[in-house]
């Protein structure tokens, strides 16, 4: 049996491939089709930094990039995502310093598990890189923060819990479990051998397809916007 994925995106280990897996590409493109307009610094800051953080805490997807490197990666593009965010605040609105000073907090402290961890879990995933994301973004644009802009938070914030949870376990399978045994047994008298495929190709493929269609969605969105 071939050695299961840390996750379906990751390639195998070592060199340029590493780089490009800990980018979680699926996952930063869904969550950078919520802030459009500060994509280069959301990119920078949860794109990189955070997930660059995140591998040097324990080695999540198992990539050989040198410790040194992956904590360069986080020091230097979370500089860069707080300095496009202070260039944005002079520019446009000072109260944005706000959302840089909260997004540079949110890094460490969800990707350490800092304060024992304690927005390291469902909500604090959807609240952290769904709806605060969006409402930055929206900020950015609009200078203001509207009901428009909390329901699309909403959504942004619930489809990103619907990531956490199908992603929990499909996580906990690919890296965890090293074998699978048993069967079903069907009604009608039908045996079903219990696969790695059975125990999480469902919610693999859901997590392809929400990807793909958040992207979509902001691509639509963006197409509207401009013409």
């Amino acid at each position: 049996m071939t050695e299961a994925r840390p996750a379906f995106y990751a390639l195998a280990p070592g060199g340029w491939r590493d780089y490009v897996t800990l980018l979680h590409p699926p996952y930063t493109a869904w969550h950078l089709s919520y802030v459009a307009a500060a994509a280069a610094a959301f990119f920078l800051g949860m794109g990189v930094a955070a997930h660059a953080l995140d591998e040097l805490n324990g080695r999540p997807l198992a990539t050989r990039i040198p410790e040194r490197v992956l904590l360069g990666l986080t020091v230097v593009s979370l500089a860069g995502a707080v300095a496009i965010g202070i260039a944005g605040a002079v520019a446009f609105n000072l109260w944005l310093l706000v959302f840089v000073a909260v997004g540079a907090l949110l890094v460490p402290a969800y990707n350490l598990e800092l304060f024992g961890g304690a927005i390291h879990n469902n909500v604090g995933f959807a609240l952290a890189w769904g709806a605060f994301p969006l409402l930055t973004g929206y900020f950015a644009c609009a200078g203001t923060i509207g009901w428009v802009a909390l329901l699309a938070a909403g959504y942004a914030g619930l489809t990103s819990y619907t990531q956490r949870v199908l992603s929990t376990p499909v996580r906990n399978a690919r890296r965890r479990v090293v074998a699978v045994q048993g069967t079903l047994d069907l009604r009608d008298g039908a045996h079903e051998p219990v696969t790695h495929e059975l125990l999480y190709g469902a919610q693999e493929r859901a997590l392809k397809l929400l990807a793909a269609a958040n992207v979509c969605l902001a691509a639509a969105l963006l197409v509207l916007r401009l013409t």
